[in-house]
């Protein structure tokens, strides 16, 4: 055994100290990092990338030792508190409510807490811990996605420890769903399966998701899978997990019209009716005359209200302050003219490209999706995750890119005020916008920009 053991670290040496050194950072960084030290946080994660791409670089073929590596790297997380979000706190405080037959739709925290009238485990810490926006607005987060959160609740105690790790194996369990579903369907397209990887191993990932307790995991989890079932042509099967999919996070949402010339008319109706129902069902318990007014209406303060490492809107705000309009103006006004540009990119590549294979599917679902963010006021660091899984199956490498320029929007919170530093996200979106121009004008060369080959490098 021992002969073994010493003949596979001679042959994986470079590999292994690799792990061994990406294992300390992540412990270092769930352990030993004040989200305020933007240096430090920085430095950790260009280092974890670095780490991340060598590793990926010796054994990309070495399916065992990586799956283990992102495992491990998971578990580094397990007992800790989230550094860098306090959303984990409404994740247990809504939990809590629908533990009590509460409905969290219908009550804001501050509502509930002025009144006093509904009892919740550690409420006030819990309160004072979620944020001032998060306390004055009702809850946005879809009906499975409350459930789970319930579920949470029911192992938390007073300091929320057991509520925290029980979203973490959530989340763990669904990203190696992710791999599993995500290897078959690369296989099925012909793609090479250690680009899974570029996921797993992938820094932001891991941060955001398993230490930070953002569910777009378990969201991608059901998106995959539908996604797995419907290139295996069971499109019946493939709706209700969809439906599961935008019942976790809407963002699966945008992309339904582009299903229609993929599915053809008569099987997109099916799709979209089964899809319907399913949502409808997991919505009943939590429906109310009030509920859909409250939340269009919370919903609808990401397009007006809210303002988080922005690229267009930037430049748009930056012309209208030179103009003399005033910062609440033009989130507005933008606001309310975006939601029809992200339809008008919708219905174009919904009828405009055929869709009609998988690789093209997912080709036209990361462009729009990018779209929508680059004229977004709020693009979080963990939504770019979505375009990390979806470039997987594409020709496009450049989200891989983003998941780790993204990093510096967080110098905000290197600043008492939150404000942001424009010229830091210059550079993210330079970085960006270059290595799509890149990429656009390398494929153009290569004949495979529009090329309906499915074997990718």
């Amino acid at each position: 055994m021992l002969v073994k053991i010493s003949s596979y670290y001679r042959l994986h040496k470079i590999p292994i100290l690799l792990l061994v050194a990406s294992l300390l950072f992540y412990y270092t960084f769930a352990y030993y990092l004040d989200r305020t030290d933007f240096p430090k946080l920085i430095t950790l994660a260009a280092a974890l990338f670095f780490l991340c791409y060598k590793l990926i670089q010796f054994e990309k073929w070495n399916f065992k030792l990586l799956l283990t590596a992102g495992i491990l790297f998971r578990l580094v997380f397990l007992f800790v508190i989230p550094i860098l979000s306090q959303d984990f706190h409404r994740f247990i405080w809504d939990g809590e409510l629908v533990l009590q037959g509460i409905n969290p739709y219908l009550q804001t925290p501050n509502t509930i807490i002025k009144e006093g009238t509904i009892l919740i485990e550690n409420s006030a810490q819990m309160y004072a811990s979620m944020g001032e926006i998060s306390a004055k607005n009702f809850s946005n987060y879809p009906p499975l996605n409350q459930l789970l959160f319930a579920f949470a609740a029911l192992f938390s105690g007073k300091s929320a420890i057991g509520g925290i790790v029980t979203m973490r194996l959530i989340i763990i369990l669904a990203d190696i769903g992710i791999v599993y579903f995500g290897r078959k369907l690369l296989l099925k397209l012909n793609l090479s399966s250690h680009l899974l990887f570029w996921y797993f191993l992938n820094p932001l990932v891991i941060i955001e998701l398993t230490g930070n307790l953002h569910f777009e995991g378990v969201m991608l989890f059901f998106f995959i899978w539908s996604m797995y079932l419907l290139s295996q042509k069971k499109y019946i099967l493939a709706a209700p997990i969809l439906a599961f999919s935008i019942a976790i996070k809407l963002v699966p949402l945008i992309f339904l019209p582009l299903f229609l010339r993929h599915l053809g008319v008569k099987k997109a109706i099916q799709f979209y009716a089964i899809i319907g129902v399913t949502i409808l069902a997991l919505l009943l318990p939590f429906y109310s005359s009030e509920f859909i007014n409250n939340y269009t209406t919370t919903i609808g303060l990401w397009f007006s209200n809210f303002e988080f490492n922005a690229s267009i809107y930037n430049i748009v705000k930056k012309i209208a302050e030179l103009n003399g309009s005033k910062n609440w103006e033009t989130i507005r006004a933008f606001g309310k003219i975006s939601p029809y540009i992200t339809i008008s990119v919708v219905l174009l590549f919904s009828f405009l490209k055929s869709n009609k294979t998988i690789t093209s599917l997912f080709t036209s679902m990361l462009w729009v999706l990018t779209i929508y963010y680059f004229i977004s006021t709020t693009v979080h660091p963990w939504y770019i995750i979505s375009l990390v899984v979806l470039s997987l199956f594409t020709r496009f490498r450049y989200a891989i890119l983003w998941s780790a320029a993204v990093f510096l929007s967080y110098w905000t919170y290197s600043n008492p005020n939150f404000t942001e530093h424009l010229g830091i996200l210059t550079i993210e979106y330079t970085l960006i916008l270059g290595y799509i121009l890149y990429e656009i004008l390398r494929l153009n060369k290569q004949k495979l920009l529009f090329s309906k080959n499915k074997t990718v490098n």
